[in-house]
């Protein structure tokens, strides 16, 4: 008898295989990844083999595919599970058998939470990148630096509570003092910044893309009020980048601290120089910012790609850490989904 973890499947598996139909993007996926070491990373990683009841667990590839689908479709975890109930291509791609139920949207959930707990998401975008280089893609030969802004799952709602303190002037007979603590929302780390006339509350999200393709390489997310260029260094160290390889910014990067820092790493100093009131750039200068300026596009329409496609405009989730698990699964179906294009032209 088939089972949601027989990879060999049923009679309806086979039918459904043999169906003639258009090839989707996650055939051509599956024909440039080899998933067998990712899945057995999963399964050192994780360690899950039984959900919350005690029933065997639905393995953890299928789950980190369908996680992949979701980011892809734009789906909510109960629009993923009805997907994977009712579309064929999302069973098949991510494993799960006909004859059996898929997982719900309360397992999908469980499982991204597990997922974050565990912290492997970082290490997968590595292993995937790994794979698209071995491809023939060289995309460790430079990188692009950039953020932008993501608004809170939350709305902004400001509450104050008043709480009485105490005081030395209660033990005289005075009145005591009271504290006045204000509140936006339920998203405690969500932070207000603004962007030329316009404020935003919730987080950024800093990434790093190669500087030939726009693949993302790395990446992290802190709230909204935290300054790009204090982040710059977390991210490149994380690219994995070769000694001289170039690093790329605009001018918000702009620095000696952020230039040293770079030189310091053995990477070339590509940040945009940036002009003052009492010093106008000279035409040297301008004509470097032009031939930056040409390569920045990539990071520009990578962060348009993750908010028109992958729904990452807004976060979906509360806390820093889980909007950065959110761009990490957003950026390895970003990879893919490029990768796949690509090898296809």
């Amino acid at each position: 008898m088939a089972t949601r973890f027989d990879h060999k499947g049923g009679f309806a598996d086979h039918a459904a295989i043999r169906r003639k139909r258009r090839e989707k993007t996650a055939d051509k996926i599956d024909k440039i990844i080899d998933w067998q070491p990712i899945e057995e990373f999963l399964k050192k990683n994780l360690g899950h083999r039984h959900n919350a009841v005690g029933n065997p667990a639905y393995p953890a590839l299928g789950m980190f595919k369908a996680l992949l689908l979701q980011s892809w479709y734009g789906l909510s975890d109960r629009e993923l599970s009805d997907n994977l109930e009712d579309r064929i291509s999302f069973s098949h791609f991510c494993g799960f058998s006909l004859h059996h139920e898929v997982p719900d949207n309360s397992t999908i959930c469980r499982f991204r939470n597990h997922l974050h707990k565990k912290k492997p998401v970082e290490p997968l975008l590595e292993m995937v990148n790994a794979q698209i280089q071995a491809g023939g893609l060289e995309i460790m030969a430079g990188a692009i630096v950039d953020a932008s802004i993501i608004e809170s799952a939350r709305r902004p709602r400001k509450t104050q509570d008043v709480i009485p303190t105490d005081s030395d002037d209660d033990q005289a007979g005075g009145s005591g003092g009271y504290e006045v603590k204000t509140s936006y929302s339920s998203d405690k780390e969500a932070k207000w910044t603004q962007k030329g006339n316009r404020f935003y509350y919730g987080y950024k999200v800093h990434i790093a893309v190669d500087a030939e393709h726009g693949f993302i390489l790395a990446g992290h997310a802190t709230p909204a009020n935290r300054p790009d260029c204090k982040e710059m260094m977390a991210v490149v160290k994380k690219c994995g980048l070769e000694e001289g390889s170039p690093v790329f910014a605009d001018k918000g990067y702009y620095g000696q601290e952020y230039s040293k820092a770079l030189l310091d790493e053995g990477l070339f100093d590509g940040i945009m120089y940036k002009a003052f009131k009492n010093r106008p750039l000279s035409e040297a200068e301008r004509k470097v910012n032009r031939a930056i300026s040409r390569f920045r596009g990539r990071v520009e329409r990578a962060f348009g790609t993750l908010k028109k496609d992958h729904r990452m405009a807004r976060a979906r989730y509360l806390g820093a850490a889980k909007v950065g698990l959110q761009l990490m699964l957003d950026a390895i179906a970003f990879n893919l989904k490029k990768a796949a294009r690509m090898a296809m032209a």
